[in-house]
């Protein structure tokens, strides 16, 4: 189901006129009514009217989580406030966390780009759609909510954890549409499958998943515990929260609302603009936010973008499956691993469960990267005579996939945390 098909399948050329007017008007908004930008444009001796073309916002520098933590609280609103209607922030885990303020317009638009993507998953106004993502200061329970409202879909606003009672709420109401991270919708299965309950019970047709980062692998154990179609979903608080990009049942990138958002790919060292289709850094400009436009916002995440029409229909520019962030990549003794790469070595193999976790040490001046895996109840059955076997042939897969040779632990089942929210998949004790 395509929700908006004037913009999601507008031609290239009246995309780019588009794009190019929406710009040059949130470019002057953020210069005449925040000086954060006012100082860094002048900085960079560049003015609004400088903005003749799409290529010449390269000329515009960049934002950082570092300048939005520095404006905290209100410093980047381009509205007075009070204006702004409702406020989100970042978890701030690693300082003062960001903050994302809302106009009335804002909502409406939020409310629109997660039309599109609910549309994507095939949801409709006779779909009843369970959100577990957290309501609060996190972006992803309200935004889910917006536009589960707007395509006239029944919402229930169940919110993260509770998970028994998610899983009670699934087969009395009849949810058809589940929003959640993808470990969360891998635990709910799991938990599912301990409790008895059968897949025929459940009516589940798809999944929007999304606030982390997750292999094709872990979409195929998804699909499988939960008998739905698992899509992608993502976004930033700092541009507005999810809704940024979603799959469509293609499964082969997301579509980038870049009517909204324009984006842009860059060499994360170099900050040179890399060409349609090559790995980088990808970079977000909010094109028609009100209460807090972000120009050029760096989002640390590694991916690609490819034009051209899908063969859903839409035309919005994709981005391929973000593979790591520039700030979550582990460099150990000099190779630079991303816990993807971890999770798609492991996922392929069987008799194990979908839960890691990574540590990483510094004894004696040398990163070591320990991998501790859970194994199925099978595992541990009198069936399994070689357990140093199978943990080498683990070890290798590993070292296959990241060029790197690591020590793991199998663990027992059930003895690695779950997470209701984000999963906590790296512990790096190098730092304590």
């Amino acid at each position: 189901m395509i929700w908006n098909k004037e913009a999601e399948c507008m031609s290239e050329n009246d995309k780019e006129a588009l794009q190019l007017k929406r710009l040059q008007a949130v470019v002057k908004r953020a210069y005449e009514n925040v000086p954060y930008y006012r100082k860094r444009f002048d900085e960079a001796g560049v003015k609004p009217e400088d903005i003749k073309t799409l290529k010449d916002i390269e000329k515009l520098p960049f934002t950082t989580k570092t300048d939005l933590r520095d404006a905290y609280p209100f410093g980047m609103f381009a509205v007075p406030e009070d204006e702004i209607v409702e406020v989100h922030t970042t978890s701030g885990t690693t300082g003062k966390p960001t903050v994302s303020g809302y106009t009335v317009k804002d909502l409406d638009l939020w409310g629109e780009v997660i039309a599109r993507a609910l549309g994507m998953a095939g949801a409709g106004k006779k779909d009843i759609i369970q959100n577990a993502y957290g309501y609060g200061l996190f972006t992803g329970g309200m935004g889910v909510h917006y536009g589960a409202q707007k395509i006239g879909a029944t919402v229930v606003p169940i919110s993260a954890g509770n998970t028994m009672r998610q899983l009670e709420i699934m087969e009395d109401f009849g949810s058809t549409v589940l929003t959640c991270t993808p470990s969360y919708a891998l635990y709910l299965g799991e938990m599912a499958q301990r409790e008895g309950i059968s897949k025929e019970s459940i009516k589940l047709k798809a999944g929007v998943f999304g606030a982390e980062m997750w292999t094709e692998e872990m979409r195929n154990e998804i699909e499988k515990r939960l008998n739905l179609t698992a899509l992608n979903i993502y976004g930033l608080t700092e541009v507005i929260g999810p809704g940024v990009a979603m799959e469509c049942e293609d499964k082969n990138g997301l579509h980038i609302s870049d009517d909204h958002f324009y984006p842009e790919i860059v060499d994360s060292k170099t900050l040179e603009t890399i060409p349609e289709g090559e790995k980088g850094e990808l970079v977000l400009t909010t094109l028609t936010r009100e209460g807090m436009p972000v120009i050029r916002f760096r989002t640390k995440d590694v991916t690609a973008l490819r034009k051209g029409k899908c063969s859903c229909g839409r035309t919005l520019i994709k981005m391929d499956r973000i593979t790591g962030r520039t700030d979550d990549m582990l460099k150990i003794r000099g190779v630079i691993v991303f816990p993807s790469q971890i999770e798609k070595a492991l996922l392929k193999i069987e008799d194990l469960e979908p839960h890691y976790q990574i540590v990483v040490t510094r004894p004696q001046h040398l990163d070591e990267l320990e991998v501790q895996v859970e194994t199925s109840e099978k595992f541990f059955s009198d069936e399994v005579k070689h357990v140093e076997e199978i943990k080498k042939m683990i070890e290798d897969r590993i070292h296959s996939e990241i060029g790197l040779r690591v020590n793991v632990t199998l663990v027992e089942p059930q003895s690695l945390p779950r997470s209701e929210g984000k999963a906590v998949r790296v512990i790096d004790k190098r730092e304590i």
